[in-house]
Order: C-alpha cells, then structure tokens, then sequence
C-alpha cells in the first residue's frame, strides 16, 4: 500500500504493517522525515512510505501520532515512534546491521551534542527566507548564519575528517544534510562563503548514494516551496 501521493482527512486507514517491513509516515518535502529516511536508505532497511497531507492529516494519523507530525515509525507490532532524532536512533538500535553512530558511549553523547548544537542553526533557514519575503532587513540574521556556519568549518578543521563523526558518513552528518541540501533554494548559498572545509563537506555528502536516493530536483523543490509559502502547499508535486 506504500504511495507517494499523500493521505488526507478521510482517507481509509492502511493495515497493519507486512511483517518484514518497518513503515514511514512521512512528507516528501520535510527537511525532518528526510532524516529518516536517509537513515532508511543508509542502512538499506526494507520499509514502506506514507506520505501525509500535514494542512489536512487523516483521523487515524492522528491517533498514531497525536501531535500530527512527521517523520513517525511503526512497526509490525503496532508500536509507534516519532520526532526524527527519536526515530533515528530507533533504526539504528532494531537494525545494528550497518552502524551509524560510534560504538563509545562518548562518541554517542558527542554526536547528541553536536546535534544540539545544530538544532540552534535550523531556524535560520527560516528566519531569513521569511524575512526576506516581509520585505525586511535580514543582513544581521546572515551574519549570524555566516558565524554558525564558521563554527562548523573550524570543527571540521580541527578534526582533520571529511565529515563531523570521522572520515565516513555517521549519523549526524545525515541529521544535518537536508538543510544544507535547500541552501540554494533558500538563496542562502552565499552564507558558504569562507568555509571551505563545510563547503567540501557538501560536496562529499552530495556523492552519497542514500543523500542521491532521498533528493529532489532543484526544479520539484522551488515549485513545492512557491506553493509552500504562498500558503497552499502541493504536497503531490510532481505525481
């Protein structure tokens, strides 16, 4: 039953989940279930994709998941996980097969720091496009987008790796990815400037096979990103 079309209020509830498959509700657009599935398409997990209308969620999403949001898991047995640092973890605990996260206990806790330093980041990819759109002054937000970015350079510099977990892709380069993936849509790209070590680290992820696996064109993002902030989102752009 896995669709890319996206289920509204009334939709008919899927059935339980196959029991060789974890299932995803997801939107096909969200910077946060893009996480998972990453993760998903990292660890190659065999799983299934429902997208959800999030202007016009379904009853029964909803009593899965009472805040509405997504990502959110669940699995054969009916259980149910959501926000996505929280499914993340999951996937890599029920799947050891392919580690993404360090086997120390340090190393563990320094990824969850650097992700708590990154949450701090994110609403600047909204701040400033909606400031921008309001007609405001956003050059004091860019600064400050250019000073976090700097930060992320220096870490990368002093780590001497192509990536912040080590000289492969770990679990927090993937939680971090699908931000600087909209850099060009957001029109923040410039904000890359004087950090060439963060700028190579884009490119490596690019080359990714799970990063190529979960992208949308340049084209399929503007569009959804146009309808986005003209207040009438197309979640099934492009189907």
């Amino acid at each position: 039953m896995s669709t890319e079309k996206s289920f509204v209020k009334g939709s008919a509830a899927p059935g339980p989940v196959p029991d060789d498959k974890i299932r995803l509700y997801s939107m096909r657009f969200c910077p946060f279930a893009q996480r998972t599935r990453l993760v998903l398409a990292a660890k190659g997990i065999k799983h299934e994709t429902m997208n959800i209308n999030l202007k016009d969620k379904p009853e029964w999403f909803l009593k899965k998941n009472p805040l509405g949001l997504v990502p959110t898991l669940e699995n054969p047995s009916g259980e149910v996980v959501y926000e996505s640092p929280i499914t993340c973890e999951y996937l890599e605990e029920v799947y050891p097969e392919k580690k993404l996260l360090p086997p120390s206990p340090f190393g563990k806790a320094q990824q969850k720091m650097m992700l708590e330093h990154f949450s701090k980041v994110v609403p600047y990819f909204y701040k400033i496009p909606m400031g921008r759109k309001n007609g405001e002054d956003v050059s004091a937000l860019e600064g400050e987008l250019k000073e976090k970015f700097a930060k992320l350079n220096e870490d990368l510099v002093n780590k001497k790796t192509g990536f912040f977990g080590g000289d492969s892709i770990t679990l927090i380069d993937y939680m971090m990815w699908p931000w600087f993936e909209r850099l060009e849509l957001m029109e923040l790209k410039h904000c890359l400037g004087g950090t060439p070590e963060l700028k190579k680290w884009t490119e490596r992820m690019s080359e990714d096979t799970a990063v190529k696996a979960c992208m949308h064109s340049a084209e399929t993002y503007k569009a959804f990103y146009k309808s986005y902030q003209e207040g009438k989102p197309d979640y099934d752009y492009g189907l």
